[in-house]
């Protein structure tokens, strides 16, 4: 409870302060708020930041899917379809690591 009261202490002031502001101050915010965007450099940042970011998603897709569904079939199954379910343990100096068999 102690870290939701500075949370709960902080919207009451938001809102108190944000009414009574009121209307015409949020105009104002948008109005500037919308200049800001409409400048030439704003943008080409953003542009240049939406393609960086399909470009990533479209190389990284993929690999983050195939992990989803693997963590996603794990949690179902208790094998992820990675790994066969039949998989040798290894030796690790002095630790054996093993394959878990959620029917045992």
């Amino acid at each position: 409870m102690a870290s939701k009261l500075p949370f709960i202490i902080g919207l009451g002031a938001g809102y108190v302060l944000g009414t009574r502001a009121g209307r015409a101050q949020y105009e104002r915010i948008k109005a500037s708020a919308t200049k800001l965007v409409d400048q030439p450099f704003v943008r080409d940042k953003v542009s240049a930041a939406s393609t960086r970011a399909s470009s990533f998603v479209r190389e990284q897709g993929e690999a983050v899917t195939d992990k989803v569904a693997d963590a996603v079939k794990e949690r179902l199954f208790g094998t992820p379809a990675s790994q066969p379910s039949s998989a040798p343990s290894v030796t690790v100096d002095d630790a054996e690591v093993r394959p878990v068999n959620q029917a045992d």
